[in-house]
Formats: structure tokens, C-alpha cells, sequence
């Protein structure tokens, strides 16, 4: 099997927006002077390495971004001890354990997650994270979602850190 064929002038979307216009050392910039070649940017692919980003913080139920995509936030955060019950009006969220094992308290139940597995908690839904020993979790979620949900408090992240 052949790699597929990379044309330089195939139309481009907009940036993915953690890319914040940083480009990689061997890319060449795109024309600027609205000359011959000119066109819309090409926007940068790049990986994510989720334990470089975990690294750079070590604040407890301050989720941080590393990523978005349609209107959703790929989120990291560090969870020790118990959060707050709350729930979302108009969200879904998505909890991927990364290390450490996840308690998720629901009014009716209690769900373990381990390492490798994730939890969706439909909107409406109260729920309080609980984690024990220190637990790293990725959460998939639309941008406006607040971490507390329907409950304003001292842990309140208004707007997330972009990692």
C-alpha cells in the first residue's frame, strides 16, 4: 500500500484552535503578500502527548484545555478527594480515567472507573467525581460546559487555562 498523495493546494479549514498559530520548525510559512500562491493557511496537525501536558500543572479540579473540535473541549484535570454534587442542564460529559481509579457518585448508584475506561454522564444527570488517591482524567465536553454545572462555588473554573 501506497502513502496517500499530500497535494500542497488542497482547500484548508481554519486551525484547529490549540494550534494558536505555532507551526512546526521544518514547515515553511504560507505567501503573505497576497501574491501568486496565496491562499487560506494550511492548518497544522500535530499529536497531543497527554503526559507532557498533565506534567505542566499540578492544581486538583482545575480542568485545563488541550484541545477543541465542533464546539467541544478536550479537557485534562487532576481530581483528589471529593467534588461537589452537581449536574448539567444542557451537557453530556465524558470522563476517561488516565491513572488512578474514579469513584462516580450518582444519587441511585456508585460507578468505579478504572484506568482506560470512561464514563458518559448524560445531561440532568447529578453526579459528584470522588477520588480517593490523586486521579488524572481527560473530560470531552461542549466549551461552555462550567465544571461545577448548575452550582456556583469556590472551585467554580469560568474559564478554563489552554494548556
Amino acid at each position: 500500500m501506497s502513502a496517500p498523495t499530500r497535494s500542497p493546494n488542497a482547500a484548508a479549514a481554519r486551525p484547529p484552535r490549540w494550534d494558536q498559530g505555532k507551526r512546526c520548525d521544518n514547515e515553511a510559512e504560507p505567501p503573505s503578500d497576497g501574491g501568486p500562491g496565496a491562499g487560506p493557511e494550511t492548518p497544522v496537525v500535530d499529536k497531543v502527548n497527554l503526559a507532557q501536558k498533565l506534567a505542566l500543572f499540578s492544581e486538583h479540579w482545575s480542568p485545563r484545555v488541550v484541545g477543541e473540535l465542533n464546539g467541544q473541549h478536550v479537557r485534562l484535570a487532576k481530581l483528589l478527594g471529593p467534588f461537589t454534587w452537581h449536574h448539567h442542564e444542557a451537557e453530556d460529559e465524558l470522563f476517561l480515567v488516565l491513572h488512578g481509579r474514579l469513584r462516580m457518585e450518582l444519587r441511585e448508584r456508585v460507578v468505579d472507573v478504572e484506568p482506560g475506561e470512561f464514563i458518559i454522564i448524560p445531561r440532568g444527570v447529578e453526579h459528584r467525581p470522588v477520588a480517593d488517591e490523586e486521579v488524572h482524567v481527560l473530560l470531552f465536553e461542549p466549551a461552555s460546559t462550567l465544571n461545577t454545572g448548575n452550582v456556583r462555588e469556590e472551585r467554580t473554573v469560568e474559564a478554563p487555562s489552554r494548556l
